[in-house]
Protein backbone atom coordinates (compact mmCIF):
# COMPACT_ATOMS: atom_id res chain seq x y z
CA UNK A 1 0.00 0.00 0.00
CA UNK A 2 1.70 3.19 -1.18
CA UNK A 3 -0.26 7.07 -0.45
CA UNK A 4 1.11 9.85 -1.66
CA UNK A 5 1.63 12.26 1.75
CA UNK A 6 -0.46 15.22 2.13
CA UNK A 7 0.76 16.73 5.15
CA UNK A 8 -1.54 19.88 5.28
CA UNK A 9 -0.55 23.30 6.93
CA UNK A 10 -0.81 22.56 10.49
CA UNK A 11 0.94 19.74 11.08
CA UNK A 12 4.29 20.58 9.88
CA UNK A 13 4.25 24.24 10.98
CA UNK A 14 2.48 23.89 14.03
CA UNK A 15 2.67 19.88 15.58
CA UNK A 16 5.38 18.52 14.19
CA UNK A 17 5.04 15.49 16.15
CA UNK A 18 1.53 14.55 14.19
CA UNK A 19 3.51 14.02 11.31
CA UNK A 20 6.62 11.89 13.22
CA UNK A 21 3.91 9.72 14.46
CA UNK A 22 1.98 9.27 11.30
CA UNK A 23 5.60 8.24 9.37
CA UNK A 24 6.59 5.77 12.12
CA UNK A 25 3.13 4.22 12.62
CA UNK A 26 2.40 3.53 8.64
CA UNK A 27 5.86 2.94 7.93
CA UNK A 28 5.55 0.07 11.19
CA UNK A 29 2.03 -1.15 9.55
CA UNK A 30 3.76 -1.58 5.78
CA UNK A 31 2.11 1.61 4.32
CA UNK A 32 4.88 3.24 1.77
CA UNK A 33 4.13 6.92 1.84
CA UNK A 34 5.47 9.81 -1.21
CA UNK A 35 6.09 13.00 -0.15
CA UNK A 36 4.22 15.49 -2.25
CA UNK A 37 6.54 18.31 -2.86
CA UNK A 38 5.10 22.04 -4.11
CA UNK A 39 1.80 21.21 -2.59
CA UNK A 40 0.15 24.04 -1.07
CA UNK A 41 -2.77 24.87 1.36
CA UNK A 42 -5.55 22.07 0.42
CA UNK A 43 -7.57 25.22 0.59
CA UNK A 44 -9.75 25.49 3.64
CA UNK A 45 -13.29 24.75 3.03
CA UNK A 46 -14.77 27.14 5.04
CA UNK A 47 -12.89 30.06 4.05
CA UNK A 48 -11.85 29.81 0.82
CA UNK A 49 -14.57 27.60 -0.89
CA UNK A 50 -17.09 30.42 0.90
CA UNK A 51 -15.45 33.33 -0.83
CA UNK A 52 -15.20 31.99 -4.72
CA UNK A 53 -15.27 27.97 -5.05
CA UNK A 54 -13.89 28.46 -8.81
CA UNK A 55 -10.55 29.25 -6.55
CA UNK A 56 -11.19 26.51 -4.02
CA UNK A 57 -11.47 24.36 -6.87
CA UNK A 58 -8.43 25.05 -8.70
CA UNK A 59 -6.73 25.02 -6.03
CA UNK A 60 -7.27 21.94 -4.98
CA UNK A 61 -7.36 20.42 -7.99
CA UNK A 62 -3.78 21.58 -8.07
CA UNK A 63 -2.63 19.54 -5.09
CA UNK A 64 -4.63 16.41 -6.68
CA UNK A 65 -2.72 16.87 -9.68
CA UNK A 66 0.41 16.20 -7.82
CA UNK A 67 -0.77 12.94 -6.36
CA UNK A 68 -1.64 11.89 -9.54
CA UNK A 69 2.01 12.67 -10.92
CA UNK A 70 2.93 9.79 -8.48
CA UNK A 71 -0.04 7.59 -9.55
CA UNK A 72 -0.80 7.22 -5.84
CA UNK A 73 -3.76 7.91 -4.01
CA UNK A 74 -3.62 10.56 -1.65
CA UNK A 75 -3.28 10.62 2.50
CA UNK A 76 -4.47 13.12 4.25
CA UNK A 77 -4.28 13.64 8.32
CA UNK A 78 -7.11 16.39 8.59
CA UNK A 79 -10.27 16.86 8.43
CA UNK A 80 -10.45 19.48 6.68
CA UNK A 81 -8.12 18.95 3.77
CA UNK A 82 -9.71 15.50 3.57
CA UNK A 83 -12.61 17.45 3.13
CA UNK A 84 -11.61 20.49 0.71
CA UNK A 85 -9.65 17.54 -1.24
CA UNK A 86 -11.88 14.74 -1.63
CA UNK A 87 -15.28 16.79 -2.22
CA UNK A 88 -13.24 18.49 -5.07
CA UNK A 89 -12.30 15.34 -6.51
CA UNK A 90 -15.85 14.36 -6.37
CA UNK A 91 -16.47 17.15 -8.66
CA UNK A 92 -12.95 16.11 -10.85
CA UNK A 93 -15.10 12.50 -11.77
CA UNK A 94 -18.20 13.85 -12.62
CA UNK A 95 -18.42 17.70 -13.39
CA UNK A 96 -17.14 18.25 -16.74
CA UNK A 97 -18.02 21.67 -16.58
CA UNK A 98 -16.43 22.45 -13.35
CA UNK A 99 -13.13 20.34 -14.45
CA UNK A 100 -12.81 22.27 -17.71
CA UNK A 101 -12.62 25.31 -15.48
CA UNK A 102 -10.43 24.44 -12.98
CA UNK A 103 -7.57 23.01 -15.52
CA UNK A 104 -8.13 26.35 -17.42
CA UNK A 105 -6.78 28.25 -14.91
CA UNK A 106 -4.11 25.52 -14.29
CA UNK A 107 -2.94 25.24 -18.00
CA UNK A 108 -0.88 28.98 -16.97
CA UNK A 109 1.28 26.92 -14.88
CA UNK A 110 1.19 23.86 -17.10
CA UNK A 111 -0.74 21.56 -14.62
CA UNK A 112 -3.71 19.35 -15.45
CA UNK A 113 -6.19 17.55 -12.87
CA UNK A 114 -7.94 14.61 -14.13
CA UNK A 115 -9.70 12.94 -11.09
CA UNK A 116 -8.04 9.66 -11.54
CA UNK A 117 -6.83 8.81 -8.06
CA UNK A 118 -9.02 8.64 -4.47
CA UNK A 119 -8.57 10.68 -1.35
CA UNK A 120 -8.34 8.47 1.92
CA UNK A 121 -8.37 9.76 5.56
CA UNK A 122 -5.99 8.68 7.79
CA UNK A 123 -8.31 7.30 9.38
CA UNK A 124 -10.15 5.08 6.34
CA UNK A 125 -6.69 4.09 5.47
CA UNK A 126 -6.20 2.35 9.21
CA UNK A 127 -10.20 1.39 9.83
CA UNK A 128 -10.57 0.18 6.06
CA UNK A 129 -7.55 -0.52 4.06
CA UNK A 130 -5.12 -1.81 6.66
CA UNK A 131 -7.46 -3.14 9.16
CA UNK A 132 -8.03 -3.86 12.48
CA UNK A 133 -6.88 -7.30 12.69
CA UNK A 134 -3.33 -5.94 10.98
CA UNK A 135 -3.10 -3.43 13.29
CA UNK A 136 -3.56 -5.85 16.56
CA UNK A 137 -0.42 -7.25 15.82
CA UNK A 138 1.47 -4.69 16.14
CA UNK A 139 0.05 -3.73 19.33
CA UNK A 140 3.35 -3.85 21.85
CA UNK A 141 2.12 -2.06 25.04
CA UNK A 142 -1.48 -1.55 26.24
CA UNK A 143 -2.18 1.98 27.43
CA UNK A 144 -4.79 2.03 30.13
CA UNK A 145 -6.27 5.48 29.77
CA UNK A 146 -9.86 6.28 29.48
CA UNK A 147 -10.07 8.21 26.39
CA UNK A 148 -12.46 11.43 24.91
CA UNK A 149 -12.69 10.59 21.20
CA UNK A 150 -13.41 13.65 18.84
CA UNK A 151 -14.68 12.46 15.40
CA UNK A 152 -14.92 16.42 13.89
CA UNK A 153 -17.12 17.64 11.27
CA UNK A 154 -15.47 17.35 7.86
CA UNK A 155 -14.66 13.72 8.37
CA UNK A 156 -17.95 12.51 8.56
CA UNK A 157 -19.42 15.01 6.64
CA UNK A 158 -21.60 15.22 4.17
CA UNK A 159 -22.09 11.31 4.46
CA UNK A 160 -23.30 10.79 1.06
CA UNK A 161 -19.42 11.79 0.31
CA UNK A 162 -17.91 9.60 3.11
CA UNK A 163 -17.26 5.99 3.55
CA UNK A 164 -18.86 5.68 6.74
CA UNK A 165 -22.40 4.23 5.40
CA UNK A 166 -24.50 6.16 8.61
CA UNK A 167 -22.65 8.58 10.16
CA UNK A 168 -24.99 9.57 13.33
CA UNK A 169 -23.16 7.47 15.49
CA UNK A 170 -19.85 6.11 14.08
CA UNK A 171 -17.67 3.90 15.81
CA UNK A 172 -14.55 2.91 14.14
CA UNK A 173 -12.71 5.68 15.77
CA UNK A 174 -13.55 4.26 19.43
CA UNK A 175 -12.46 1.24 18.04
CA UNK A 176 -9.44 2.01 17.01
CA UNK A 177 -8.80 3.88 20.18
CA UNK A 178 -9.49 0.69 22.15
CA UNK A 179 -6.88 -1.36 20.28
CA UNK A 180 -4.08 0.26 21.88
CA UNK A 181 -5.63 -0.56 25.71
CA UNK A 182 -7.43 2.46 26.13
CA UNK A 183 -10.99 2.51 27.20
CA UNK A 184 -13.40 4.99 24.88
CA UNK A 185 -15.64 7.19 26.97
CA UNK A 186 -18.80 8.65 26.01
CA UNK A 187 -19.28 11.88 26.76
CA UNK A 188 -22.02 14.47 26.17
CA UNK A 189 -22.20 16.18 22.69
CA UNK A 190 -19.40 13.88 21.68
CA UNK A 191 -19.95 14.97 18.31
CA UNK A 192 -19.89 18.88 18.54
CA UNK A 193 -17.70 21.29 16.67
CA UNK A 194 -14.54 21.60 18.53
CA UNK A 195 -15.08 25.61 17.55
CA UNK A 196 -12.34 25.92 14.80
CA UNK A 197 -14.02 25.67 11.62
CA UNK A 198 -15.97 27.59 9.57
CA UNK A 199 -13.54 30.77 9.82
CA UNK A 200 -15.07 30.66 13.71
CA UNK A 201 -11.29 30.63 15.22
CA UNK A 202 -10.02 33.44 12.98
CA UNK A 203 -13.51 35.38 12.35
CA UNK A 204 -15.00 35.30 16.38
CA UNK A 205 -12.38 33.46 18.76
CA UNK A 206 -14.89 34.05 21.55
CA UNK A 207 -17.27 31.88 19.83
CA UNK A 208 -14.76 29.76 18.89
CA UNK A 209 -13.34 29.50 22.88
CA UNK A 210 -16.78 29.44 24.62
CA UNK A 211 -17.58 25.64 22.11
CA UNK A 212 -13.97 25.03 23.12
CA UNK A 213 -15.06 25.45 26.87
CA UNK A 214 -18.30 23.19 26.71
CA UNK A 215 -16.59 20.42 25.09
CA UNK A 216 -14.20 20.18 27.27
CA UNK A 217 -16.19 20.20 30.25
CA UNK A 218 -18.23 17.54 28.87
CA UNK A 219 -14.83 15.58 28.71
CA UNK A 220 -13.83 16.03 32.27
CA UNK A 221 -17.28 15.04 33.39
CA UNK A 222 -16.90 11.74 31.79
CA UNK A 223 -13.78 11.32 33.90
CA UNK A 224 -11.70 11.14 30.90
CA UNK A 225 -7.86 11.57 30.97
CA UNK A 226 -7.43 13.03 27.72
CA UNK A 227 -8.90 13.85 24.19
CA UNK A 228 -7.83 11.91 21.21
CA UNK A 229 -8.59 13.02 17.74
CA UNK A 230 -7.87 13.05 13.99
CA UNK A 231 -7.15 16.06 12.65
CA UNK A 232 -4.34 18.82 13.48
CA UNK A 233 -6.99 21.68 13.39
CA UNK A 234 -9.34 20.32 15.34
CA UNK A 235 -5.53 19.43 17.67
CA UNK A 236 -4.78 23.17 17.85
CA UNK A 237 -8.51 24.43 18.86
CA UNK A 238 -8.29 21.87 21.26
CA UNK A 239 -4.95 21.88 22.90
CA UNK A 240 -4.05 25.75 22.31
CA UNK A 241 -7.93 26.44 22.80
CA UNK A 242 -7.13 25.64 26.90
CA UNK A 243 -4.55 27.88 27.03
CA UNK A 244 -6.59 30.41 25.80
CA UNK A 245 -9.48 30.05 27.87
CA UNK A 246 -7.25 29.72 31.25
CA UNK A 247 -5.59 33.03 30.10
CA UNK A 248 -9.17 34.66 29.47
CA UNK A 249 -11.23 33.07 32.57
CA UNK A 250 -8.18 32.52 35.35
CA UNK A 251 -9.50 28.44 34.71
CA UNK A 252 -7.05 25.89 35.14
CA UNK A 253 -8.16 23.60 32.01
CA UNK A 254 -4.92 20.89 31.46
CA UNK A 255 -6.46 17.93 29.27
CA UNK A 256 -3.86 16.21 27.38
CA UNK A 257 -4.88 16.50 23.34
CA UNK A 258 -3.41 13.33 21.36
CA UNK A 259 -3.39 12.56 17.66
CA UNK A 260 -4.44 8.99 17.51
CA UNK A 261 -1.21 7.85 15.55
CA UNK A 262 0.19 9.31 18.70
CA UNK A 263 -1.21 7.15 20.86
CA UNK A 264 -1.11 4.43 18.40
CA UNK A 265 2.33 4.81 18.32
CA UNK A 266 3.40 4.66 22.22
CA UNK A 267 1.46 1.23 22.07
CA UNK A 268 3.06 -0.32 18.97
CA UNK A 269 6.61 0.55 21.29
CA UNK A 270 7.59 3.88 19.87
CA UNK A 271 8.92 6.55 22.29
CA UNK A 272 5.97 8.67 22.75
CA UNK A 273 9.43 11.40 22.44
CA UNK A 274 9.80 10.55 19.39
CA UNK A 275 5.67 10.85 18.31
CA UNK A 276 6.10 14.47 19.75
CA UNK A 277 3.29 14.21 23.03
CA UNK A 278 5.69 16.37 25.10
CA UNK A 279 5.54 18.87 21.88
CA UNK A 280 1.39 20.31 22.56
CA UNK A 281 0.53 23.33 24.67
CA UNK A 282 -1.00 20.67 27.17
CA UNK A 283 2.46 18.37 27.59
CA UNK A 284 1.03 14.83 27.25
CA UNK A 285 3.77 13.26 28.10
CA UNK A 286 2.23 12.65 31.43
CA UNK A 287 0.08 10.39 29.94
CA UNK A 288 2.69 7.62 29.02
CA UNK A 289 4.55 7.21 32.06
Amino acid sequence: MDYALYLGCIAPNRYPGIEASVRATLGELGAGLHDMRGASCCPAPGVVKSFSKEVWLALAARNISLAEDLMKNLLTICNGCYGTLKEANEILKTNELLKRKANEALSSIGRNAKGSIEVRHITEVLYNEIGLDSIRKHIRRKIPLKVAVHYGCHLLKPSELRPWGSTERPRFLDELVELTGAASVDYKDKMMCCGAGGGVRAGAIDVALDMTREKVDNVLNAGADCIVDVCPFCHLQLDAGQVQLNKKLGSRYDVPVIYYTQLLGASMGFDPLKMGVQQNMIDGLRLFR
